[in-house]
């Protein structure tokens, strides 16, 4: 038999999701079985599946010893820990994600990403403690691509994921960015809706201007801010949030990103294309929890902004 205690981070979550996360080797089918055959217990009694833990909790399960990961996962300790951190509190961090960077590790080889700098970060500050924690590790509260730089959230403690990522979903967060694409938009400014789905296998978003199956609406707004000769600079804001938006919107629009090659542009100066998450505004009601952000905005500096667009061409 096995005993663990649900700490704060664990508290708030359902059975199953919590045993998932923590016995990740045990079928699905399994666990409900164990459930109802009460092998797998809260505070020593029968548990529901739906059940929602409490700090202070005991869990017992009466299972295999095969199910049960031995050593903790330390490969994050192999990413560089150095960030570009704009801001930090005791709950949350936003960072400087460089082009190039990948948001999580896309294998078991990939040694250096964010998410695993940011562990690393943590670790050596004593404010991450794997050994301590049953299920939760430091995450980002949202991602941009690989080949895209900018304002990245990270939490520190599971109540604060869930809060910034319902902010998110309740649009109390704004997210902007700045992005150069080819030629000259038809409006100064705009707000473009339309229907996203995504290609898994291509890796690429389609869009359509009606509703289909498997198809969701998005809305993105952009103003122009600087009409060059050949290209134009916008800022973007996004009202949803999906896969490749802003790429696959301008190249919908007939104004790819520059150097966008896999949405169509044509290949120019740059390794990646011309897109920058800029600028992050909150918008949080007093009284709930990290309500001191409400009205704060964090912007990259003009000087980072800058070196996104060198060498590009819109003048």
């Amino acid at each position: 038999m096995r005993e663990f205690q649900i700490n704060k981070n664990d508290s708030g979550q359902r059975v199953d999701k919590f045993l998932t996360k923590l016995l990740p080797k045990l079928p699905k089918s399994l666990m409900y079985k164990s459930i109802r055959n009460k092998k797998i217990k809260v505070n020593r009694r029968r548990c529901e599946i739906s059940q929602r833990l409490e700090e202070g909790d005991t869990m017992q399960l009466f299972l295999a010893e095969e199910f049960f990961e031995t050593d903790t996962d330390m490969r994050f300790l192999q990413a560089d820990p150095h960030l570009d951190i704009l801001y930090e509190d005791a709950h949350i961090l936003l960072v400087d994600k460089p082009a190039g960077m990948l948001a999580h590790s896309n294998d078991e080889m990939s040694a250096d990403n964010l998410i695993d700098r940011i562990k690393h970060y943590l670790y050596r500050k004593k404010e991450y403690r794997p050994q301590e924690e049953n299920v939760f590790s430091p995450a980002l509260c949202h991602r941009i691509d690989r080949n895209t730089q900018g304002i990245v959230i990270a939490a520190k403690d599971a109540a604060s994921l869930r809060l910034i990522n319902e902010k998110i979903r309740s649009r109390q967060l704004n997210k902007y960015y700045v992005c150069v694409v080819e030629g000259h938009m038809p409006k100064r400014r705009d707000t473009v809706v339309l229907y996203h789905a995504k290609d898994h296998r291509k890796n690429q978003a389609c869009l359509a201007d009606r509703c289909r199956e498997g198809y969701k609406k998005i809305q993105t707004g952009y103003r122009v801010l600087y009409r060059g000769a050949k290209n134009d600079l916008l800022e973007v804001e996004l009202f949803s949030g999906k896969s490749h938006q802003i790429r696959a919107v301008m190249a919908y629009l007939g104004h790819p990103l520059l150097s966008d090659v896999k949405y169509g542009a044509r290949r120019e100066r740059g390794n990646h294309q011309a897109l920058c998450a800029y600028k992050i505004r909150f918008h949080f009601a007093q009284g709930e929890e990290l309500s001191y952000l409400d009205g704060k905005v964090f912007t990259l500096d003009d000087e980072k902004i800058k070196k996104v667009f060198a060498a590009r061409d819109i003048d």
